[in-house]
């Protein structure tokens, strides 16, 4: 079996993105053994719609695509990060949540630290972004293929 497995998905900066985003990951988590009606699952779905909202919403135009990166890495660490090619970082608590908006990453950061995980966010060499979310993988070990990687669905 790999040391690890991956999966990434670029997609155009526009809100339909966010659903084939979600789908995406939803879709690779299960071909790597989390059922899609798993609590876990539904966790990472949130955490995934909020990135993919953020960096749709929050790069102004000036990132014409995201890209989702899912790393399951030895079997105990599960990896996302969505990149963006906007230089601005995300605000970081409290002034996020006193605004009408800006409330997706404390989302983010609470579901991330009631997982036991940990939040990230680190500058591209390309001038841009990554949120990083690391969650403990803990999936009964299972069978399941090393290169099953799914088709991102168009956006719609």
């Amino acid at each position: 079996m790999a040391d690890h497995l991956e999966a990434s998905v670029t997609l155009p900066s526009d809100p339909a993105s966010v659903r084939t985003a979600r789908s995406y990951v939803v879709g690779t988590l299960a071909s790597w053994g989390l059922p899609a009606d798993d609590e876990v699952t539904d966790t990472v779905r949130l955490i995934v719609s909020e990135l993919a909202t953020n960096a749709v919403q929050h790069t102004l135009g000036q990132s014409p695509t995201f890209t989702v990166d899912v790393v399951l890495a030895r079997d105990e660490l599960l990896l996302i990060g969505v990149t963006d090619s906007h230089p601005r970082l995300p605000k970081r608590l409290p002034a996020a949540v006193a605004q009408d908006n800006g409330r997706g990453m404390a989302i983010i950061r609470c579901l991330t630290v009631e997982c036991g995980g940990k939040l990230r966010v680190r500058p591209t060499r390309e001038g841009g972004k990554t949120v990083f979310v690391e969650l403990p993988w803990c999936v009964p070990s299972q069978p399941r293929p090393a290169t099953a990687r799914p088709e991102p669905s168009p956006a719609r």
